[in-house]
């Protein structure tokens, strides 16, 4: 009765706040080495100025990236204005050493970067830059974007 009842709730929960994904593309990072002055772009369409978003940046790395931690300065513009300039810190791995996010020999980390937020309808430029010491980072092999349109 207890796990019908558990059961019940979840799946509740699950159709209560569903995300349609409106946009997620990866970019790749040429020889998994991501240079200071290289900025990764990505051109989302927000089509329904109603809804509320959510953007996440995803990092894949292996185990040549050194750092528990990862900063990075992102941009983000809809028509050539820009709405927001953020330095966020990503968090890749606990005070042990252990990676978070999925993965064996290689590990994606989604990063929640805004949260139910409301956009304008267009074509937006994000721009994504790391922001650490390092003029090249090591065992970074790709950078995504994601937007995610919560559905009530």
């Amino acid at each position: 009765m207890k796990k019908a009842l558990l059961l019940a709730i979840s799946s509740l929960l699950l159709v209560a706040c569903q995300q349609d994904v409106a946009f997620n593309t990866y970019y790749p990072i040429s020889a998994q080495s991501w240079d200071a002055d290289s900025i990764v772009v990505f051109h989302p369409i927000v089509e329904d100025s109603i809804a509320d978003y959510q953007m996440l940046i995803t990092i894949r790395h292996n185990d040549r990236y050194t750092y528990q931690n990862m900063w990075m300065f992102v941009d983000v513009k809809l028509d050539s204005i820009l709405l927001r300039r953020d330095t966020i810190e990503a968090q890749m791995a606990n005070a042990r050493g252990e990676w978070y996010g999925k993965g064996m020999s290689e590990y994606t980390l989604p990063v929640i970067y805004l949260e139910n937020i409301t956009l304008p309808k267009g074509e937006y430029t994000v721009g994504i830059q790391q922001g650490m010491r390092e003029e090249s980072l090591r065992g970074v092999s790709n950078v995504g974007l994601k937007l995610l349109k919560n559905n009530p």
